[in-house]
C-alpha cells in the first residue's frame, strides 16, 4: 500500500530514481536535498542541510512520514571523519521525524564497502570470500557504513519502527554532479575518446578485466526498496542488490564501445587510471559540450573519475549473491549491459552527453 515518504537525498543517484518510482506507485513523496531537484513532477521538495539539526527539524516540521529512505552521504579526507558525519546525518534525520510519530519503516543505502572496507582500506586485508553474503561478519575495522546502520537500530529501539539496509554494488543510473557515478563517468569518457581520437581502453585491473563482477541498476534498487518497505517478511534485514547477471569487464567493454561507434582498445595487461587520463581533459570537454550545445560543460560535474577508478581498480573479483531476496519474493531482475545503454539514451534525450 502507498504511503507518505520522505527521500533522503532526493537529488543523487539513488534518491532520484527511488523519488520517480514512489511518485509512479502512488506515494506522496518528499523529496530532502540541501538543493532538491525541480524537474521531478509531482516531488514535494524539502531543502535543509543534514548537518544543522534545527534547521532540518524546522524543514520537517508538520511532514508525518510512514517511510523514511535514506541515500545520501558526504565524503570526507578520512575514515574517522567518514563516520563523524555521514553518522550525524542519519540521527539528525531520524531525530528530527521523531516527534511526529508516524514513520513505520527506515531504509538505509549502504553499498559492498560493507564487506570491501571503506575507502582507505579498500580492498585489502583479509576479506570475507566471495559472493558476498548478507549474514557474512563486519570486519574488523571502522567503516561509516556500520556507524549509520547503528544510527538506525539505536533509533528503531527508541521510536519502534521497521528497518532494512540495502547493499548495492556500483550503481548504474541517471544523476548529474553525483560522486559516485560510474556510468556517467564512462559515457563522458566514451565521448573524448570519439571525439579526439584518444583510445578507449580499460583504466582497472586486471582481475577486474578478467574476473566476474556484477552492478545493480538505480531503478531495480528503487524496486527493492520499495519492496522492503512494504513486505512484512523483509522487516529488520539487511540485503544485498544486484541486478542478477554477471559479467567480465572483458566483454562488457567491448559492448560499451560498440554503442558509442568506437574502437576497444586492447588490454594491455594494467589499466591507467582514468583520473591520470582525464586530469587534463576539463577544456576538451568544455569544448565537446560548445560543439554540441550541450546542458553541463564541466567535466568535474559529470565524471567521478576517482570512484570509477576504485572500483575498476580493485585486486579481487567481486560477486554478490541474492538468494535471501530471492526466497522473501524479490524476483526482479535487469541486464547490466541493457542498464548501460537505458541510461547513454537518457544522457543523449537530456543532452548530457551528444
Amino acid at each position: 500500500m502507498a504511503g507518505s515518504a520522505l527521500v533522503v537525498g532526493a537529488s543523487g543517484i539513488v534518491g532520484n530514481n527511488l523519488a520517480r518510482r514512489l511518485l509512479e506507485r502512488g506515494w506522496e513523496v518528499h523529496g530532502l536535498a540541501r538543493r532538491p531537484p525541480t524537474d521531478i513532477d509531482g516531488l514535494s521538495p524539502v531543502a535543509a542541510d543534514l548537518l544543522d539539526p534545527a534547521a532540518l527539524r524546522s524543514a520537517l516540521m508538520g511532514l508525518s512520514p510512514t517511510a523514511v529512505f535514506i541515500s545520501t552521504w558526504l565524503r570526507q579526507q578520512t575514515e574517522a571523519d567518514n563516520i563523524r558525519v555521514n553518522a550525524a546525518m542519519v540521527r539528525n534525520v531520524l531525530d528530527a521525524v521523531a516527534a511526529a510519530g508516524s514513520v513505520k519503516h527506515v531504509a538505509l543505502v549502504t553499498g559492498l564497502k560493507h564487506y570491501l572496507g571503506p575507502f582507505e582500506a579498500y580492498g585489502k586485508g583479509k576479506l570475507p570470500a566471495t559472493p558476498f553474503r548478507e549474514d557474512q561478519a563486519r570486519l574488523d575495522i571502522e567503516n561509516f557504513y556500520y556507524a549509520q546502520e547503528d544510527e538506525v537500530f539505536a533509533a528503531s529501539k527508541r521510536n519502534g519502527f521497521g528497518w532494512s539496509v540495502h547493499r548495492p554494488h556500483t550503481i548504474i543510473g541517471y544523476a548529474v554532479g553525483n560522486a559516485m557515478n560510474m556510468g556517467v563517468t564512462l559515457a563522458v569518457y566514451a565521448t573524448i575518446c570519439r571525439e579526439t581520437g584518444q583510445p578507449f581502453s580499460f583504466p582497472g585491473s586486471a582481475v577486474q578485466w578478467n574476473g566476474l563482477t556484477d552492478m545493480t541498476d538505480a531503478t531495480l534498487l528503487a524496486r527493492h526498496l520499495e519492496w522492503a518497505a512494504t513486505t512484512e517478511a523483509a522487516r529488520n534485514q539487511a540485503f544485498n542488490i544486484v541486478n542478477g547477471d554477471v559479467f567480465r569487464w572483458s566483454w562488457m567493454w567491448t559492448r560499451l564501445a560498440d554503442w558509442f561507434g568506437i574502437p576497444p582498445a586492447p588490454y594491455p595487461g594494467e589499466g591507467i587510471p582514468l583520473e591520470r587520463q582525464l586530469i587534463d581533459a576539463g577544456p576538451v570537454w568544455t569544448d565537446i559540450a560548445r560543439k554540441y550545445r550541450l546542458a553541463e560543460p564541466d567535466l568535474g560535474r559529470l565524471a567521478s573519475a576517482w570512484h570509477t577508478d576504485a572500483d575498476l581498480g580493485r585486486p579481487i573479483e567481486v560477486v554478490t549473491d541474492m538468494t535471501k531476496s530471492r526466497k522473501l519474493g524479490f524476483l526482479d531482475y535487469q541486464a547490466t549491459d541493457e542498464s548501460f545503454f537505458n541510461l547513454f539514451v537518457r544522457l543523449r534525450e537530456a543532452r548530457i552527453i551528444p
